[in-house]
């Protein structure tokens, strides 16, 4: 495993793109009492950090607080060949500008926002906990 994507190593360079491009994340956090959860994520890669945004109270949200390691990787290929796991730490960022603000993600995710029948300000306003995964380890396989 390797702490950072080398942009120079073509398997990590698919890595990065397949992190800008797709749709969803398993994110695995774990509770007080141990019991691991997985939950899928609107993300956005900025290249080295995950920003995701969660409803308020969410159970994710109270792992988080109590365990910040957190475990992330996208649906691989039907034959499990094509494999990006990430090993981190989260926390929630205060800082962040809600996701309504952050044109690379309502471009990523405006038709699903639309599907749902939501705007932007009103699915923002929802999901208004900003939280960034800071990447500890990558797993890269294919």
């Amino acid at each position: 495993m390797v702490k950072a994507l080398d942009q120079t190593d073509p398997k990590h360079a698919r890595a990065d793109e397949k992190l800008r491009r797709e749709i969803a994340l398993w994110l695995t956090t774990v509770s007080a009492d141990g019991q691991p959860q997985s939950t899928p994520i609107w993300f956005e890669w900025d290249g080295s950090t995950i920003l995701f945004y969660s409803q308020p109270n969410m159970p994710k949200l109270r792992n988080i607080a109590v365990n910040p390691k957190v475990a992330l990787h996208l649906v691989g290929d039907p034959d499990a060949e094509d494999v990006i796991t990430i090993e981190g730490v989260a926390a929630v960022d205060p800082g962040a500008p809600p996701a309504d603000a952050r044109p690379v993600y309502l471009e990523k995710y405006r038709s699903a926002i639309d599907g749902y029948g939501w705007t932007p300000v009103s699915m923002a306003a929802d999901y208004s906990v900003a939280v960034r995964v800071t990447p500890t380890r990558f797993r890269v396989e294919s």
